[in-house]
C-alpha cells in the first residue's frame, strides 16, 4: 500500500467518488477508502434497484390508462424478468465498472475501514492488517447515512427489512407491513403492490411524504389505496411480534384511536436515517461521533482546527439527495486542489423527486417553510388533469401543481 497521499477520501459512495476524481483533476495524489461496494447506496441498494422495481409497474398503469393500449393488457407480471432486470440495473453487486472509472480518474481504491486518528491521519483497516496514512492537504469524510429504525418494543428481537433487504429481496411477500410513509417508504409500497403483495403502510404523521405539504401525500395516499395498498396516517406502532411460523404481527394505534393487529409475511422499517460517524475517529478530532458533521459553504468541517478535513453528501446533513451529493463534492473538491470555486450558499430550488405513480416533484420551499420564514405566502392551484397536454397520458390523469409565492416580491419560492 503506497502511504504518500494528498487526499484520502473515506467512503466511495457518488459523493465520494466524486470529490476524489475532482480533486485527482488538480494534480492532487488521491485515495478513496471503501470497506462495501464502490459506488455506495445508490448504485446497489437505492436508487438503481429501487427504479427497477418500480418502473413495471409503472408501465402498466400507463398501458392501461391509454386508449389503444389498455385491452392490450392481459395477464400478469413476470416477476423473474423484473428482479433480472433489477439485478442488472444494480451490475449484480458488482462494482468493477466502478473501480475502473475510478482508477481511470487516477485515484487509488484502497479496500478497507478507514478511521481518523488525528491531524490528518487516517488508519485503514485492510482484512484485520492496519496502516496509519497521512493526508499532506486534507481528508474528506463521505461515509453517507444508514437505515436507522425508531424505539418500537420488539423490534430489537427480530429481523425484519431495511432498505437494502427492499430493494434486494427476489420473493413477492403475499403481505408486506411497511413503517415509515416518507420517500422509500411510499416508493416500496407502491413498487411492492403492484408486483402482488398486498401492503400496508404505517406513517405516525398525520400525511404521507411529512417534510412536504400535506395535499401532496394526501393525494399519493389516495393513488395508493386505489392500487389495494391498506394506508394508515397518524397511526402509533406500539410493538412488534413474530410468532413460530415466521408472522409478523405489528400493532398499531390508529389515528381515532383504535388498536389493530396488522399480520405480515415481510416488515419493512424505514423510518429515519442517522449519519454514518460513530466509527470514523470523530472524537479523535474533538467532534461528536454519531452526528452529523457541521461544515461551511466550502464543505470544511466546523469545530476542527485548520481546513484539512471535508465532509460531503449525506454525512454532513445539508441536504441528503445523491444529485446535491454530487455538487457538494465538486465544490469540496475544486476547493481542496486550490481552484476558484462557488461555495454552497443558500440554494433556493434544490430538486426533489419521489417515484411513485404518480411522482411527487418539488423544488424550492414548500408552503409551511415559506410561512416559517415569514415570507408573504400566496399559493396558487392547477389542476394537472385538466391541463391540456395531460389528457395525451390516457383517461383518470390526475395531479396538482402548487405555486409557493411570494407575495411581496411577486416572486415563485416554490
Amino acid at each position: 500500500m503506497d502511504k504518500d497521499f494528498d487526499v484520502l477520501v473515506i467512503g466511495g459512495g457518488p459523493a465520494g467518488e466524486n470529490v476524489a476524481a475532482v480533486a485527482a483533476r488538480g494534480d492532487l495524489k488521491v485515495a478513496v477508502i471503501e470497506h462495501e461496494l464502490l459506488g455506495g447506496e445508490c448504485s446497489y441498494w437505492a436508487c438503481m434497484p429501487s427504479k427497477g422495481l418500480l418502473r413495471p409497474g409503472e408501465a402498466l398503469e400507463e398501458a392501461r390508462r391509454t386508449p389503444g393500449t389498455a385491452g392490450a393488457v392481459n395477464g400478469e407480471l413476470d416477476l423473474e424478468e423484473v428482479f433480472a432486470r433489477r439485478d442488472a440495473l444494480s451490475s449484480h453487486w458488482d462494482d468493477k465498472s466502478q473501480v475502473e472509472w475510478l482508477e481511470n480518474a487516477g485515484v487509488e481504491l484502497l479496500r478497507g475501514h478507514g478511521r481518523i486518528v488525528g491531524v490528518r491521519t487516517v488508519e485503514v483497516t485492510v482484512e484485520g492488517k492496519t496502516t496509519v496514512l497521512e493526508a499532506a492537504r486534507a481528508v474528506v469524510v463521505a461515509t453517507g447515512t444508514h437505515n436507522s429504525p425508531p424505539p418500537i418494543p420488539g423490534l430489537d428481537q427480530v429481523e425484519v427489512w431495511g432498505p437494502r433487504e427492499v430493494t434486494t429481496a427476489s420473493e413477492v411477500p403475499d403481505r408486506l407491513t411497511i413503517i415509515g410513509g416518507g420517500a422509500v417508504g411510499s416508493e416500496m409500497a407502491w413498487a411492492w403492490s403492484a408486483l402482488g403483495s398486498k401492503v400496508t403502510l404505517i406513517e405516525l404523521t398525520d400525511h404521507l411524504l411529512h417534510r412536504l405539504d400535506p395535499f401532496a401525500g394526501q393525494e399519493l395516499a389516495t393513488a395508493l389505496e386505489r392500487l389495494g395498498v391498506d394506508v394508515h396516517v397518524g397511526a402509533q406502532t406500539q410493538a412488534i411480534e413474530r410468532d413460530e411460523t415466521g408472522v409478523f404481527t405489528v400493532r398499531v394505534q390508529l389515528a381515532d384511536g383504535t388498536v389493530v393487529g396488522v399480520e405480515s409475511e415481510e416488515l419493512l422499517v424505514v423510518a429515519g436515517r442517522s449519519p454514518n460517524t460513530s466509527d470514523v475517529g470523530l472524537d479523535a478530532i474533538g467532534l461528536e461521533p454519531g452526528e452529523p458533521i457541521e461544515v461551511d459553504d466550502h464543505l470544511v468541517a466546523k469545530g476542527v482546527d485548520g481546513d484539512w478535513l471535508y465532509a460531503v453528501g449525506d454525512v454532513n446533513g445539508r441536504s441528503l439527495l445523491t444529485h446535491t451529493g454530487k455538487y457538494q463534492a465538486r465544490i469540496a473538491g475544486a476547493h481542496i486542489a486550490g481552484r476558484d470555486t462557488e461555495a454552497w450558499g443558500d440554494l433556493k430550488a434544490t430538486p426533489r423527486v419521489v417515484f411513485t405513480s404518480p411522482e411527487v416533484a418539488a423544488t424550492g420551499l414548500t408552503e409551511s417553510e415559506a410561512r416559517e420564514r415569514g415570507i408573504d405566502v400566496q399559493t396558487v392551484h392547477v389542476d394537472i388533469g385538466s391541463v391540456a397536454a395531460a389528457g395525451v397520458l390516457g383517461k383518470g390523469y390526475k395531479g396538482t401543481c402548487q405555486l409557493v409565492i411570494d407575495g411581496s416580491s411577486r416572486t415563485i419560492v416554490g
